[in-house]
């Protein structure tokens, strides 16, 4: 006889009881709560399950949209399977790789005799896109020995894939299918073809651009933004990938497990170094006095000016780092965003008269008593051996997330040299899942923030939508104003992160709504191979990786 389940819906709050086996797609059928758009997945209790998830003991259900980071996550993922099915039906001969996320899509390359798509075979994938939309296909999930799942991905030409499934040490593998191709992903789908209603497909570069909707405007398309210079340096990233011979987790992984771990940390360290040495030769040859580092939380970006200040004075200049956090208004001048909370991260947190009153002084030679801000009090300080005077052998360094906008300063741009810094995570989970750079990010934060803050991981993953939209608002608008870009990301990195973020992961409470994300990332970083700490003490003193694991030879 069959038994019964107790079922609370989060949406409505209330109570259901559905026989054993129930799914999620039946239970929102029945319920029906209303949601701004599709219904894209469920939470149940804190865990994101896809809609053919069966119940079988008493669940908290919520049920969410692409209004929901994970819904949205979740869209394109699955959108990302529809193109690669259309890939595999119309360009039978070729092969799909997502590559990373720029101007507002994801940018994919099918591989090719001819440089570029042609117009019309973009046109073709658009329409067999659409043609499975309408058919409303079921995508179907199947759990099956992962030495057939090997051999499987190998003999659809997924190289990669076969690569990571063999690194993994799993005995199972789940595969989804669509239309009789199958693929691997460590997220949810969504349930049919159907529900991806809104995507574009447009020429882009030497591939082809995949759009999707903004979360709050389900029927309308995010907005093409140009961002020429972060393409390049996604195509800079990829060549040292393949210098290093580490185009996936699956390559970094056989590298680890074949002992050539301090080979792969040495090489992407001087590459590294290389690239700070060119920064600091094109500061000095542009004759700038003033240089910006801005890039969004967790990128690195103080280390990056220590480095680069070394570099200065390799190229016989005298650097000076100035934090902008010292010229906050006093606390009780800060705004206060749409919930009444302080905005730290608003243009108007900072003093920018008095910042622009020092840089010109300056520059015209006179001395300054710069500020020190005591986060403690809420109020600016000044201390006499804080005073400053520079001429021309000098150079500020200043870091702070406003560094690319333009209304920052009123100083003369001749003067200045932009660099924008971000960890733009350039290796693939293989080929048709990338790697987000904010979960490179949030892991690094994650890390840093249980070492020098005292936070634990579920303070800071609920801290992090708010931090996003920070960035949304204050730093991201502004990337192409950059006279430079800088990808701090190292491609061993998150195989030496995966230790020290596992344990704080691993402390998120199930009934917390922060182990919904803990559990993905945990899910997510099990894919690396640890490195082990003998192979960690050879990652230089002076490493971007240490701002975040300790044993930096910079102070902070």
């Amino acid at each position: 006889m069959k038994t019964n389940v107790k079922i609370k819906c989060g949406n409505t709050g209330t109570m259901h009881e559905y026989p054993a086996g129930t799914t999620l797609y039946e239970v929102y059928n029945d319920v029906k709560p209303q949601l701004s758009s599709s219904v894209i997945a469920a939470i149940v209790n804190n865990e994101l399950k896809e809609l053919s998830y069966e119940l079988y003991n008493p669940k908290i259900v919520e049920f969410i949209d692409i209004s929901h980071p994970d819904g949205m996550n979740t869209y394109i993922r699955s959108l990302t399977f529809l193109l690669q099915v259309a890939v595999k039906h119309v360009l039978p001969n070729r092969r799909l790789s997502v590559q990373h996320s720029v101007s507002n899509g994801l940018y994919c390359e099918i591989t090719n005799e001819k440089q570029i798509l042609e117009i019309s075979e973009i046109n073709e994938l658009e329409a067999y896109m659409k043609d499975l939309i309408t058919k409303n296909l079921m995508f179907t999930k199947t759990k099956i020995p992962t030495s057939e799942a090997i051999e499987l991905f190998r003999s659809s030409g997924y190289v990669e894939k076969a690569l990571l499934l063999e690194t993994g040490g799993r005995c199972f593998t789940s595969v989804y299918w669509l239309n009789s191709v199958p693929d691997h992903f460590y997220g949810p789908l969504v349930h049919s073809s159907g529900c991806l209603k809104k995507f574009g497909l447009c020429a882009y570069y030497q591939g082809i651009l995949l759009m999707f909707p903004k979360p709050d405007k389900p029927d309308t398309l995010q907005e093409y933004v140009i961002q020429n210079k972060m393409l390049q340096i996604f195509r800079e990233h990829k060549e040292w990938n393949e210098i290093l011979g580490s185009k996936s987790i699956g390559t970094i992984n056989k590298a680890i497990q074949s002992g050539r771990t301090a080979n792969l940390i040495q090489v992407a360290e001087a590459l590294h170094e290389k690239k700070y040495a060119r920064i600091a030769d094109k500061i000095v040859e542009k004759k700038s006095q003033i240089v910006f580092i801005s890039g969004p939380s967790s990128s690195g970006k103080t280390t990056s000016a220590k480095r680069i200040a070394v570099q200065l004075r390799v190229a016989k200049k005298r650097p000076h780092i100035i934090e902008m956090d010292n010229y906050f208004v006093d606390r009780n001048d800060t705004p206060k965003d749409e919930n009444g909370e302080y905005d730290f991260e608003s243009l108007h947190a900072i003093d920018v008269k008095l910042f622009n009153s020092h840089l010109n002084d300056l520059l015209d030679g006179k001395e300054v008593n710069l500020p020190r801000f005591d986060f403690i009090s809420g109020t600016r300080k000044f201390h006499d051996d804080d005073r400053i005077k520079i001429d021309e052998n000098d150079i500020l360094i200043i870091e702070g997330i406003h560094g690319l906008n333009p209304e920052l300063t009123t100083v003369s741009e001749d003067r200045i040299f932009r660099i924008y810094a971000s960890a733009l995570t350039s290796v693939s989970i293989d080929e048709n899942n990338r790697i987000p750079t904010t979960d490179n990010r949030l892991i690094r934060r994650i890390i840093r923030d249980a070492a020098t803050r005292g936070y634990s991981a579920t303070d800071t993953i609920r801290r992090w939508q708010s931090v996003r939209r920070g960035e949304d608002r204050n730093i991201f608008p502004y990337q192409e104003n950059a006279d430079i870009m800088f990808n701090s990301s190292l491609v061993y990195e998150l195989c030496v992160l995966r230790k020290h973020v596992e344990p704080l992961l691993r402390k998120v409470s199930p009934s917390s709504p922060e182990y919904v994300e803990a559990l993905r990332l945990l899910k997510f970083i099990d894919y690396f191979e640890n490195v082990d700490a003998k192979d960690e003490e050879t990652i230089p003193p002076t490493s971007v990786l240490r701002e975040f694991i300790g044993k930096s030879s910079f102070n902070y």
